[in-house]
């Protein structure tokens, strides 16, 4: 035992620490824990117990049952369970040593996430915590079938992972891929939690499309577990993870199923055309251009712009530059004044810009459309991703016409149509083609009476 305390001494490097304590009680035991990892009443309770014990009729495990007590089985255990906020006793009369469950991790309160707000429904996000986040969801699914499995990720970070899923619903292909992945990832830690573990099991870290869906609302990642879906919560992150995914699962918002079926679908449809017209408009109006002839009633000049093909094409890289450091500056802008910031940012510098005459009205009407389009993609990570295909699109307009803009969308369909999220294709289910669930996707259906054992091809 004398041994196990001089190597956790140096093991925790106890000279350089000031949040290490080693603490003896009565000269018959030894407290070690972290000050900052562990609940200071429950420590004093430990504390007080200790030496107000019975020793001859009552044990310490017997006194001490309210604790979560349990004897470390090896140093190993003994000095992860210091390291997640456990207090270790030691016992120098039995050589035995306890670790009691006091962790307390600072938590910020449970508030409604900034980027999934809807006008009805639970106010409540997912924190830091991971203990929190599995309540939350347990408290949505009360079920024992409800299984939720521990991993810890990193052989420095001992990273805590949940994998989620519920029994009767998860397609178990899909399961036991994520459980494979999960068991064989072999890293020092987690740098960046739920995203560096997202690179760790998706396998395909060269496309720019989201192959996992995040979410910071219980409610939702409730749902998709209804769905035959797993997920996974990374302790530290207040995101999500949901998989196997389709391009569609990225579309849905938890505001739909808020409102009336009708109501619904109208939000539903909007928002694919608007997504849709996000990464399309530019590119085709680029496109038509080179038929200045056309003559469109209700739209007027808008394909008549007195600039060459490649000065137009300048104009449209400024614009997308301009909109993307709009973006990027309101991120990092403090609440109070990201409003004033784009309003400065759109309206004054993109009136100067049209009458400078550095950007055509259509180029910043198409722009501002685009933008829109993007931020009404409820998943962060797509709108990323069509903004990509939208810059891709735009200079194969510029070289090879509308023939190569078609062109290009078809083998964008193609791409799109090759990739899988754990086994599932990322089209599906337009591609393999599945009608009842297209149209399931398209327009939100009524709740289900009966229980649906719902499984993804």
């Amino acid at each position: 035992m004398h041994e196990y305390i001089n190597k956790l001494k140096c093991d925790l490097s106890m000279d350089e620490s000031f949040d290490i304590t080693f603490r003896s009680i009565d000269e018959k035991y030894e407290l070690v824990y972290l000050n900052f990892l562990t609940n200071a009443t429950a420590i004093n309770r430990i504390i007080y117990t200790l030496t107000t014990i019975n020793k001859k009729d009552e044990s310490l495990i017997e006194i001490m049952l309210n604790e979560n007590m349990r004897e470390a089985k090896n140093y190993k255990d003994l000095y992860d369970a210091i390291l997640i906020g456990c207090v270790a006793v030691f016992n120098r009369d039995c050589e035995k040593i306890y670790l009691c469950d006091a962790t307390y991790y600072p938590i910020r309160g449970i508030s409604e996430p900034e980027s999934e707000k809807v006008v009805r429904g639970s106010r409540d996000g997912f924190g830091e915590s991971i203990a929190l986040n599995i309540s939350l969801v347990r408290r949505r699914v009360k079920t024992g079938k409800l299984k939720v499995i521990r991993y810890t990720i990193g052989t420095v970070s001992k990273t805590t992972v949940a994998l989620i899923y519920l029994e009767e619903y998860v397609n178990k292909t899909y399961l036991e891929t994520v459980k494979k992945r999960l068991s064989n990832i072999k890293v020092d830690e987690l740098t960046m939690s739920d995203k560096a573990l997202e690179e760790l099991i998706v396998q395909n870290n060269l496309t720019p499309y989201p192959l996992v869906k995040y979410t910071e609302r219980p409610d939702t990642f409730s749902a998709h577990l209804y769905q035959g879906m797993f997920g996974i919560i990374v302790d530290t992150s207040p995101c999500a993870m949901i998989g196997p995914i389709s391009i569609f699962d990225h579309m849905q918002h938890a505001e739909e199923f808020r409102q009336t079926l009708i109501s619904g679908s109208y939000l539903r449809f909007i928002r694919f055309f608007g997504i849709i017209l996000s990464y399309i408009a530019v590119p085709l109006w680029f496109c038509l251009l080179q038929y200045q002839d056309l003559n469109i009633i209700f739209l007027g000049d808008f394909f008549k712009v007195d600039a060459t093909k490649g000065i137009v094409l300048l104009q449209i890289m400024m614009m997308e530059l301009g909109v993307e450091f709009i973006r990027m500056a309101s991120i990092h802008t403090p609440n109070a004044l990201s409003t004033s910031m784009g309003l400065i940012a759109g309206i004054v510098i993109g009136e100067m810009a049209i009458n400078l005459g550095i950007i055509s009205e259509q180029v910043v009407l198409l722009g501002a459309i685009s933008a829109i389009g993007s931020y009404i993609t409820p998943s962060y990570e797509l709108s990323l991703a069509n903004k990509i295909t939208k810059i891709i699109l735009i200079f194969i307009a510029y070289f090879f016409g509308l023939y190569g803009l078609i062109i290009g969308i078809i083998c964008l369909i193609c791409y799109l149509a090759s990739l899988k999220s754990f086994g599932r294709r990322y089209l599906y289910p337009l591609i393999p083609f599945n009608l009842k669930d297209l149209l399931n996707q398209i327009f939100r259906k009524p709740y289900k009476k009966e229980i649906v054992n719902k499984k993804h091809c």
